[in-house]
C-alpha cells in the first residue's frame, strides 16, 4: 500500500473527489437574515390558526408584556412535565401545547364562565 491517507480525510491518493470540490453557495441566497430579537419572539410564542381567530373573534390583543408571561409560565409547566396546559391570566385562559410553545384557543371571561376545560394535564395561574 503505497497511498497516502491525510488526517481528516476519507479517500486516498493526491485527487479529492469531485463531491468534496462543489463551489460553496452564498449565505444570502439561501436564508434570509433577520433580527436576533424577532428570532427570539418567534421561538418564544406561537399561535395556532384555531387561536388566532379566537384572539381576532373575541377583540383579544396580547401585548408584548403578556407574551412574555405566557413564555414564562410555559417554562414553569415544561420544568413539571406539562403537556397540554391550562394558563389562566388576569380575565382570559388559553390552552396551550407545552412541548410545540403553541397557544391552541384563548378565551375571555365571557368565554370561560360555565366552561369545562378538557384534556389538560396541569394549570398555571398568572397573577
Amino acid at each position: 500500500m503505497s497511498d497516502r491517507i491525510t488526517v481528516g480525510q476519507l479517500y486516498t491518493g493526491l485527487k479529492a473527489p469531485n463531491l468534496l470540490n462543489r463551489p460553496k453557495q452564498t449565505e444570502s441566497s439561501t436564508s434570509v437574515e433577520r433580527p436576533f430579537a424577532q428570532v427570539l419572539e418567534s421561538n418564544l410564542l406561537k399561535l395556532s390558526n384555531h387561536a388566532a381567530k379566537r384572539l381576532e373573534q373575541r377583540g383579544i390583543e396580547l401585548k408584548h408584556e403578556q407574551m412574555e408571561k405566557i413564555g414564562t409560565a410555559l417554562d414553569k409547566a415544561a420544568a413539571k412535565g406539562a403537556k397540554e396546559s391550562l394558563i389562566l391570566m388576569q380575565d382570559l385562559a388559553f390552552i396551550v401545547n407545552v412541548k410545540n410553545r403553541t397557544v391552541v384557543t384563548a378565551m375571555d371571561s365571557a368565554t370561560m364562565k360555565d366552561n369545562v376545560f378538557t384534556q389538560i394535564d396541569s394549570a398555571v395561574i398568572i397573577s
